[in-house]
């Protein structure tokens, strides 16, 4: 069974979507710019990678025992909404988790576009959402007369971050993984091990909730 999950704040947040979408496309590819050699005509040189996409269509049942939908208990449509506006309000990147299939994604995403509509009959809210790759960086200032800006120094998460209490398996976590992704240093997951007293770290179950 294919779950698609959206999280927020290193998942304190989370949302599965009740309606799975029966299909889904990711887009991928890289930056290339044509140059003109006048001995030797155009040549196309290769950059670096652009930004994922990613476009999901779907909907949020009315009905609390909606047939399709893949789990019970699942929030309102208006719930849904609230979360997702909250999200796209705070200027910071959610993560999309789809576990399950043959395209497992674990990615931090921007949701650029959220079109939402309703048809004749239940109210269930019909949605699609485009979603763009976010990619964590730092600017450090060298020389504020040289340099006002910043330069870049690579990818790293922000050095401030809340950490929730708890967090829950997907398809693809070790114990190194998530105190990698929690913690910035993969060796603490010893701690994680002793502090959830797991036996076999080897056989962690998705669904299967921690305390971090």
């Amino acid at each position: 069974m294919i779950e698609f999950w959206l999280t927020f704040n290193n998942g304190a947040e989370k949302l599965r979507l009740p309606v799975p979408p029966s299909e889904y496309s990711k887009v991928t590819g890289i930056n290339t710019q044509t140059v003109n050699i006048n001995d030797s005509g155009e040549i196309n040189q290769i950059g670096k990678r652009k930004l994922d996409t990613l476009s999901i269509s779907s909907y949020f049942p009315a009905n609390p025992n909606d047939p399709i939908a893949h789990y019970r208990g699942y929030p309102t449509p208006a719930r849904c909404l609230n979360m997702i506006s909250k999200w796209r309000e705070s200027g910071r990147p959610i993560r999309l988790i789809i576990s399950g299939g043959t395209l497992n994604i674990n990615q931090p995403m921007v949701i650029e576009s959220f079109t939402v509509s309703q048809k004749k009959g239940p109210e269930d809210v019909y949605f699609d959402m485009e979603l763009k790759e976010y990619r964590f960086f730092n600017l450090e200032v060298v020389n504020e007369k040289d340099n006002p800006i910043g330069k870049y120094v690579g990818e790293s998460r922000p050095s401030e971050r809340t950490i929730p209490k708890t967090y829950t398996i997907v398809s693809g976590d070790t114990l190194y993984v998530i105190a990698k992704k929690f913690y910035g240093d993969g060796n603490k997951w010893k701690e994680l091990k002793q502090r959830n007293n797991i036996v076999d770290e080897r056989k962690l179950k998705v669904g299967q909730v921690i305390k971090l």
